[in-house]
């Protein structure tokens, strides 16, 4: 296993090919299999008032007998939302194969020693309520409750979506 910084331009078909491999959350979320926009969030997307350039982009790299290094997995993690001091993560996704072999444990566990590294004293996440394997997997990593929910209406799907928490 391997975690890297992804590169916008180099790794954009990886980024690409695994978002397609893991369409089930956009077909959840979006309804409609994933294309460029959500490529490019990947790259550029994050929480309100927090700068890109200060942002992790993050790959998740697995070893296949067969082709070597494949991206498996990513993740965004912002600085500064919705407190200053606070981290936020705004999409980790897995393929498929790497589901339930704890390599998103492993995942999270990268992502919080960065937020760690920047003093974050708590790391958030919304996670959409129809998403029950998501929230159960953040549950048992040790996120909680805000009380912060919303309701979202995107592209004719309705979405409530829950903001959970872990302190640092």
């Amino acid at each position: 296993m391997q975690i890297r910084a992804l590169d916008p331009v180099a790794d954009r078909a990886d980024v690409a090919a695994l978002l397609t491999k893991a369409q089930d959350y956009y077909l959840l979320w979006k309804g409609y299999p994933p294309g460029a926009e959500e490529v490019d969030d990947v790259f550029i997307g994050g929480p309100p008032g927090c700068d890109p350039a200060q942002s992790h982009r993050l790959g998740l790299y697995l070893d296949d007998p067969l082709a070597g290094l494949q991206l498996s997995g990513v993740a965004e993690l912002s600085f500064g939302f919705p407190e200053p001091q606070d981290a936020y993560l705004g999409l980790m996704i897995l393929a498929p194969s790497a589901r339930s072999g704890g390599h998103g444990a492993a995942f999270l566990a990268h992502v919080e020693g960065l937020a760690r590294a920047r003093a974050a004293r708590t790391l958030y996440l919304a996670v959409l309520e129809k998403n029950t394997r998501g929230h159960a997997f953040w549950t048992r990593m040790g996120f909680g409750p805000t009380g912060v929910s919303r309701d979202s209406t995107e592209n004719g799907l309705s979405h409530r979506i829950h903001r959970l928490k872990k302190p640092l």
